[in-house]
């Protein structure tokens, strides 16, 4: 199992943080957003006199309202094709383990969430990564690239839309040429759709539960986490209209029981979020994008495309390997007392010495410790001993 380059870097915070430094926390996708009052409230106020198992598939009543939240984004969905898991991880970890079997292939476009590197070696699958390139914002690579990639083994696509790590958002053309892929090869189309809310600039996310002919190929991952600002919660879905899917897939969840109870609970509460909670929350994203992109690129050699979605970028940098200059920022650089905590980008990529000189930051923080931050990348990169530009 690889490590994860979010928090491979943990112990070096922390002892930058005994030694009295202030770390801001670039390095992971946790909001310091608010979580709605509604969700809070609901566990608050629990008054059953056991914490009982749910079914497998989770509550009854917290599937339907699921099934009302995509109704009302137009998703024809209702609540038997929706399960209930701990979190989006254990969606993707029993989709995969549903619709290939070990020694298949699934090709994702990357850089991609890190994870999904883990979450297909524990499932026994090969992946096929599909280059995309920072200069154009990292977007879907032609059709002829996929094709080229394609064998007997293949039996599945994976994105993720917005994307995580790059804040890249599909189109709906793209989707379209994704879609004609999976028809004429007869592949599963896995979306990971969890930061939908997070679409920047009038621009829209396109589902892939709403393309007309992909019923049987479509699988999406969703998650309350960034959506409510509850990580901890621990409660996503898996999503599909395909019944032989989902009736595989719940054979893993009886295996592992329930899902949480407590997240549930939290979960159905944050269905009654009102939209102007998302307002809000989508308005801030933009301020803290917009200040952090153009703050990083007014700093010599440094390249980073503008997010259309979620709260990630992934940053170039004249540096010989973002690996060395994550640990060395944590362990021998200060500015005014504070040092900043990345992801390197390699971790984020598949194929072997690519992202080398990137680095994956979230923009999850207010817009005063982002301004600090970014000054405190601009000072270090002044005085790195491996600085290449």
């Amino acid at each position: 199992m690889p490590e994860s380059p979010i928090r491979k870097l943990v112990p070096f915070a922390e002892a930058a943080k005994k030694e009295g430094k202030t770390v801001f926390h670039l390095n992971i996708g946790q909001p310091d957003i608010k979580t709605p009052e509604v969700a809070l409230e609901a566990i608050h106020n629990f008054s059953d006199k056991v914490v009982e198992y749910s079914h497998s598939s989770g509550f009854e009543s917290y599937r339907k309202g699921l099934a009302s939240y995509y109704q009302n984004l137009g998703i024809d969905i209702n609540h038997e094709n929706i399960m209930v898991t701990t979190g989006g991880s254990e969606a993707l970890l029993f989709g995969l383990n549903s619709c290939l079997d070990p020694g298949d292939e699934i090709i994702i476009p990357e850089p991609f969430y890190a994870n999904y590197n883990g979450f297909s070696i524990s499932a026994g699958i090969t992946v096929k990564p599909i280059a995309t390139n920072i200069n154009n914002g990292f977007a879907l690579p032609a059709i002829e690239e996929f094709e080229k990639l394609i064998t007997p083994k293949t039996k599945a696509i994976l994105i993720c839309n917005p994307g995580n790590p790059t804040g890249y958002l599909y189109s709906k053309e793209e989707l379209e040429t994704l879609k004609d892929i999976v028809i004429k090869h007869d592949l599963f189309l896995f979306a990971d759709e969890v930061y939908r809310e997070f679409c920047y600039d009038g621009n829209q996310h396109h589902s892939v539960l709403n393309m007309e002919g992909l019923e049987k190929n479509a699988i999406v991952i969703d998650s309350t986490s960034k959506r409510y600002s509850m990580c901890g919660i621990r409660v996503g879905c898996i999503v599909s209209k395909n019944q032989e899917v989902m009736g595989t897939a719940l054979k893993f969840a009886q295996a592992r029981l329930s899902p949480p109870t407590f997240g549930q609970v939290a979960g159905e509460a944050a269905l009654n979020t009102p939209i102007s909670y998302f307002e809000e929350v989508s308005a801030e994203y933009v301020n803290r994008r917009d200040l952090l992109i153009d703050g990083l690129n007014k700093i010599e050699g440094v390249v980073c495309p503008k997010p259309k979605g979620a709260f990630y970028c992934i940053a170039e940098l004249p540096v010989d390997d973002a690996d060395k200059f994550a640990q060395w920022l944590l362990e021998d650089f200060a500015y005014e007392g504070a040092t900043i905590m990345v992801a390197p980008a390699a971790g984020f990529y598949s194929t072997p010495n690519t992202g080398t000189k990137q680095v994956r930051i979230a923009y999850v923080l207010n817009k005063e410790s982002l301004q600090k931050a970014v000054k405190c990348l601009e000072e270090a990169l002044k005085v790195y001993p491996g600085r290449t530009l």
